[in-house]
């Protein structure tokens, strides 16, 4: 590769000859390849399509789009109803509803678009410095083992794909000077911090960081810094007025905050925690036949190696700052120092919320373009990676490729079909509470599902009157406890579907909390109190599921 990244639009190429390291070859770029990244947004966008309907009945999904219904009945976040994330997704997904329509379809749609989107970005940032095979295969790992591997709707998909587009905007920034990609790379950074905060600061340090370097370090011109200040700016300004005319400026700034106090400690893990139900190990990798086992295993390595991707560019990010500073000032210097400085601080965020697989695999595709530079930038001339190259090329194809196809078989192998009021969903497993909760309460009714399952109110057309959507014993406050007792007091025709086996989960995805929040959970008292049991519900994930009224009412 040329000393100098190559702009994608490019019709001419310079390259490295693997046979040859040292010498510099011309070679013709086809003028298709600026079709390229329109290829890949359409095959990935057709490959994530199939995946919309599919739904394992996640705790977590339903956090966005209750947030999403709240606001379009008129509730403004933090002021209305809790959240410690910030506001963007909850926009964004209720914009999605108000423009297209109400349903579950519509939002999984979302996904499969920033996904495709996300996939292309990979494939733009790994071919300024790898040969197009390569960089194509990290934009196929991003779609099929990188946004399918938890395919919901979720904030972290949208702040992913601003992060991608804010890093591209910094590359080209690098390469071109321009003003214009100075005010996006801003802009993008802001809107990333305005969909997740942590993702957003890990960021901005990382931007921060590599400017730093590059500035001192590499004696690089300044790039236009007070034009991407200003893009960075205005985003906040208009989130500044809006929630400042609604009186919700103070409690917005106190909900964002609240994490530091409260969620990292109980969802503390080891860096890079499988976080795997108990019964995984048995019940998946050691059943069916012998011959396949072997296989299995190599399926779940990916979910090892990728924690240790970000460490490899903290790495990178060493080296290429050394070799800057020895005079090695060309551009693909530029480019690694940049690119490893932004990953480097986005895996600050990580560390510092949350590092298990799933956290690690939302920034999916931006890791993969390290994979690339491992597998395939024609500037490195190690001889011990180059004869070791062909061997991780074909790891990562199957690998990984065994993992994307486990995903994409649990998909294809869900034949429960399930009606909801949202539009149709398939799961793997037959689900029981989306049928009973629809022919027991009507749409628009109150119904509180405790302690953390929101999917499905969003499902069923319902909604509570708390002001938490979850909860979470040893991250939610004891105080926070005490808002959903009351509400259950001040409307007390309000039914519940309560899990009374949540705390068996606590061992293997929150270890941190402590055991006196699981013993004591003054809510659970309260209803096994006030309450009594209906049906015994099950759902596709086995999870055990009680639809409760007041013991005065009747179970209709």
């Amino acid at each position: 590769m040329p000393s100098s990244p190559v702009p994608v639009d490019s019709k001419r190429v310079q390259l490295h000859s693997p046979e040859q390291p040292g010498p510099v070859i011309q070679m013709w770029r086809p003028q298709w390849e600026s079709l390229l990244p329109t290829l890949i947004f359409g095959v990935s966008l057709l490959y994530l399509w199939l995946f919309r309907h599919y739904s394992s009945m996640d705790p977590d999904e339903g956090i966005v789009l209750q947030g999403a219904e709240r606001i379009l009945r008129g509730e403004v976040p933090y002021r209305d109803f809790f959240s410690f994330y910030t506001p963007g997704s909850f926009y964004l997904v209720a914009g999605l509803f108000k423009i297209f329509g109400d349903s579950f379809v519509v939002a999984r749609s979302s996904i499969a678009v920033v996904g495709a989107g996300t996939t292309v970005l990979t494939y733009l940032l790994a071919r300024r410095v790898c040969p197009r095979r390569i960089a194509l295969l990290a934009a196929g790992l991003s779609a099929t083992s990188g946004v399918a591997y938890r395919f919901m709707v979720l904030h972290n998909w949208y702040a992913t794909f601003f992060a991608c587009l804010a890093v591209y905007a910094a590359v080209r920034l690098l390469e071109s000077g321009t003003a214009t990609w100075a005010f996006a790379a801003g802009s993008f950074a802001a809107f990333t911090t305005l969909i997740e905060q942590s993702k957003g600061a890990g960021l901005c340090i990382g931007l921060v960081v590599g400017y730093i370097v590059l500035r001192f370090l590499g004696r690089l011109e300044a790039l236009r810094i007070a034009t991407a200040v200003l893009g960075f700016i205005w985003p906040w300004l208009i989130l500044l007025f809006y929630f400042g005319s609604r009186q919700a400026l103070g409690v917005m700034w106190q909900n964002w905050l609240w994490p530091l106090q409260h969620y990292t400690t109980a969802n503390h893990v080891f860096y890079g925690s499988q976080s795997w139900p108990i019964h995984f190990s048995n019940s998946i990798l050691h059943t069916g036949p012998w011959w396949t086992i072997p296989w299995k295993y190599l399926a779940i390595t990916p979910g090892f190696v990728v924690p240790v991707v970000p460490l490899i560019a903290i790495a990178w990010l060493a080296y290429s700052s050394v070799q800057l500073h020895k005079g090695d000032n060309s551009q693909t210097r530029q480019y690694y120092v940049l690119l490893s400085a932004i990953l480097s601080g986005l895996l600050l965020g990580v560390v510092l919320v949350r590092p298990d697989i799933n956290h690690f695999m939302y920034l999916s595709p931006l890791w993969y373009v390290v994979l690339a530079w491992i597998m395939g930038a024609a500037d490195i001339r190690s001889q011990l990676l180059q004869t070791l190259r062909p061997y991780l090329v074909a790891y990562v194809g199957i690998a990984f490729g065994l993992m994307g196809l486990a995903l994409l078989l649990t998909m294809n192998a869900a034949s429960d079909q399930i009606n909801t009021r949202r539009g149709t969903v398939v799961t793997s497993g037959n689900d029981s509470v989306i049928d009973y909760i629809q022919a027991h309460v009507a749409p628009g009714d109150e119904l509180l599902v405790y302690p953390y399952l929101p999917l499905y109110n969003y499902l069923t057309e319902t909604h509570s009157r708390a002001r938490v959507d979850f909860f979470q014993s040893g991250m939610n406050t004891p105080q926070q406890a005490q808002e959903i007792i009351d509400s259950l007091k001040s409307h007390p025709n309000q039914a519940v579907l309560f899990e009374p086996g949540f705390g068996g989960k606590f061992a293997s995805s929150w270890p941190s909390t402590p055991l006196s929040a699981i013993v004591n959970d003054p809510v659970a008292d309260f209803i096994a109190r006030k309450y009594r049991v209906c049906r015994a519900l099950v759902t596709p994930l086995s999870w055990r599921f009680q639809f409760m009224v007041p013991k005065d009412k009747s179970c209709h």
